[in-house]
């Protein structure tokens, strides 16, 4: 089994991607990694967050490891909260105050056509061709739901409703999610790329 170690806290991220990848590798978050800071997003894209993310473990730790900066973008509000989505209404990262601002500003929208997307960037040091970064993207369309629907996952999961489906992330175990999940594909990517090595 390999090890690599998630640049993140957050449990929910790391039981989605472990629910993902199955039993060939095994996933660390930071507090398990012995890891206790908080690193910041300063930049202006999902690659370049991801990318400062794992720099600053691999700095850290020297292991393989990993990242992930994931953001919603909203067609009618020109790609908004995007990288700021989890600061969307305050530095506090409150889900329910982001969610009622998405919503206010949609109020009487037609077209609430969104999409999220997840960039990883991985880190990966071997014997053969010594540091490597690579770059893996997932995106998935659907829309902005008027109300909230359902109680599971986690951030915008209530308000979005993936094209195909009926009804929200929120709603959906994580099987189902994972058939839809922008994570899910950025995810396939990486893993695909691992089990080559």
């Amino acid at each position: 089994m390999h090890t690599l170690i998630f640049a993140t806290n957050n449990q929910n991220k790391v039981n989605e991607i472990q629910s993902l990848v199955g039993e060939d590798f095994k996933i660390i978050p930071l507090k398990a990694a012995g890891i206790d800071i908080d690193i910041p997003e300063p930049h202006a894209t999902l690659q370049e967050n991801a990318a400062e993310k794992a720099n600053t473990i691999f700095s850290l730790t020297q292991q393989n490891c990993f990242s992930e900066d994931t953001g919603l973008e909203i067609e009618s509000l020109q790609g908004a909260p995007g990288v700021n989505s989890a600061r969307y209404a305050g530095e506090d990262r409150d889900f329910q105050a982001n969610i009622d601002k998405v919503l206010l500003n949609l109020a009487g929208t037609k077209n609430r056509n969104a999409q999220f997307r997840t960039v990883i960037c991985l880190i990966w040091k071997d014997a053969t061709h010594g540091l490597q970064t690579h770059y893996f993207e997932g995106i998935c369309k659907g829309q902005i739901a008027t109300e909230m629907h359902g109680d599971k996952g986690f951030g915008y999961d209530p308000i979005f409703i993936p094209d195909g489906a009926t009804k929200s992330f929120a709603q959906m175990s994580m099987d189902e999610k994972n058939k839809y999940s922008h994570r899910q594909k950025a995810v396939t990517q990486l893993f695909e790329f691992l089990r080559s090595k």
